[in-house]
């Protein structure tokens, strides 16, 4: 699982510097705007590999029409809950608190993830992994408590933020007909293009400059683009909940940012819950899961590596770096039964008896 994680965290790194240098650019444009430059600078950057043509001639379109509507339902969702919902909530929020706060709160979309794993998407939780959830919702809640800067309003559009981007993030971790990059940028151009349409119907483009948009777009093509499609990967390895563990230190390098280019203090509320944030990730990192379960024959497209277990197909001629840290394309399965350590990834989605948390 280090390839994913390592996945998961360069995608924490990215995401991370979003947050304060939102918090700048908020200064001269109103969120829709931002929002919808953001996601447009994810497609452009992610265009030329997403719009490329298959071996069989076959272009994006074909590819979401062949995906099936169980695909095509879930990116239309992910684009919904993910492209709209979220940045926009995030950003209103950005408005009304402290980003240093910010940062932190985002650790809620962890707990959002979890929670909607465990009891709507067959993505399981442990007994530990529970109790660290709570963890980092009770340190997110010491910050909301801080009042002025930092006060209720702001910890509430955060949290609705981090409550669309965990639909999101079973969302895309669940699409299975599509690479990460298609995925992507399909909600990147159609959120791009609406929000930024809002955003200007309503501003008329007051204080935009070319310079700022400019760095929006930037932010947006390595903070939306490369972060979600690392993201993506990691989640398809490792399951959503458990990507969404290790994507949660994406405010450390927030923290880091506000501290260095705002000029951000940490007071005690923040040290305290950066404290309690710390214990909860060592216990999820700890967790462990074994038993012997079945798998159906499938075909499906999803990120993944050789040589762990699952993905045991040959290729003609696969770069150092695809072989390193994965790739995604069309493969077939066959049908199975072993046993060996796992977590909720793209093939590990069966349920457990009785339902219950497990050990």
């Amino acid at each position: 699982m280090r390839i994913p994680v390592l996945l998961a965290l360069a995608a924490a790194a990215l995401f991370g510097a979003a947050t304060p240098i939102g918090k700048l650019l908020l200064g001269s444009m109103d969120p829709f705007t931002l929002a919808g430059l953001f996601y447009l600078g994810a497609a452009l950057v992610l265009a030329p590999r997403a719009l490329r043509r298959g071996p069989d001639g076959t272009g994006l379109a074909g590819k979401l029409r062949a995906a099936g509507r169980r695909n095509r339902a879930l990116v239309a969702g992910s684009v919904l809950a993910g492209g709209f919902a979220g940045p926009v909530l995030l950003l209103f929020g950005l408005r009304a608190a402290a980003s240093m706060s910010v940062s932190l709160w985002l650790n809620l979309e962890m707990v959002a993830t979890a929670a909607l794993g465990h009891f709507l998407f067959r993505d399981r939780m442990t007994r530990r992994s529970a109790l660290a959830a709570a963890g980092v919702l009770a340190a997110s809640i010491l910050l909301s408590l801080g009042g002025g800067q930092s006060g209720p309003l702001g910890g509430l559009l955060v949290a609705a933020a981090c409550l669309a981007w965990g639909f999101d993030n079973h969302f895309t971790a669940l699409v299975d007909g599509l690479e990460p990059e298609e995925s992507t940028f399909l909600k990147g151009a159609v959120a791009g293009i609406v929000n930024l349409a809002i955003g200007l119907a309503t501003t008329g483009g007051a204080g935009l400059r070319g310079t700022t948009v400019g760095a929006a777009l930037a932010v947006g093509a390595l903070s939306y683009g490369a972060s979600i499609v690392l993201y993506i990967s990691a989640a398809q390895g490792l399951g959503a909940s458990r990507a969404q563990l290790w994507f949660s230190s994406s405010p450390a390098f927030g923290l880091l940012i506000a501290a260095l280019a705002l000029g951000e203090r940490f007071d005690a509320a923040r040290i305290a819950a950066v404290a309690i944030m710390a214990v909860s990730y060592a216990a999820l990192f700890s967790e462990r899961h074994a038993h012997a379960h079945d798998h159906e024959a499938v075909s499906h497209t999803h990120w993944h590596r050789h040589g762990e277990g699952h993905h045991e197909h040959s290729h003609q001629a696969l770069p150092a770096f695809e072989r390193l840290f994965g790739h995604a394309h069309a493969h077939d399965h066959e049908a199975g039964r072993h046993s060996h350590e796992h977590v909720s990834d793209i093939h590990h989605r069966h349920g457990h008896a009785g339902g219950a948390v497990e050990p």
